[in-house]
């Protein structure tokens, strides 16, 4: 059995894989993903796409919340280096397995229309999402 907590990186794949099998198994319906693409950052020596395919998920939405490395730190702050172009690796390997999405927010510091070209230059579709301010 999966423990679903608070844990490492790792253990919260199989979280995710876990549940996709479940709401899969017991809803026959399409099961989607949203991530930050940085699952092979977090999961060094698995195929996550793969794993993610033999879960049964359908579609997969990744934030690409800047349209360069640069923006990418500053906006996101990611623990790994390289991280924007990894990202966009892992969107090119999961855009030949699953329905695949880039989104963004729209804030100040990401040129969306850049983002919406890297969509499409990669082949997926592109949707932006509203920024809305946090209440807490």
């Amino acid at each position: 059995m999966v423990f679903c907590g608070f844990g490492e990186p790792l253990e919260r794949l199989d979280c995710v894989l876990e549940v996709a099998r479940w709401v899969k198994k017991l809803s026959g319906k399409s099961v989607r993903i949203d991530t930050n693409g940085q699952g092979y950052l977090l999961n060094s020596g698995r195929d996550v796409v793969q794993d993610m395919k033999e879960a049964g998920i359908d579609k997969i939405s990744v934030s690409l919340n800047a349209h360069n490395q640069e923006t990418y730190e500053r906006v996101c702050k990611p623990k790994f280096e390289n991280s924007f172009e990894k990202v966009l690796k892992f969107i090119e390997k999961a855009k030949n397995k699953f329905d695949t999405e880039i989104t963004t927010v729209t804030i100040p510091e990401v040129d969306i229309s850049k983002v919406e070209e890297i969509a499409k230059r990669m082949g997926v579709r592109f949707r932006k999402r509203k920024y809305i301010v946090c209440f807490w």
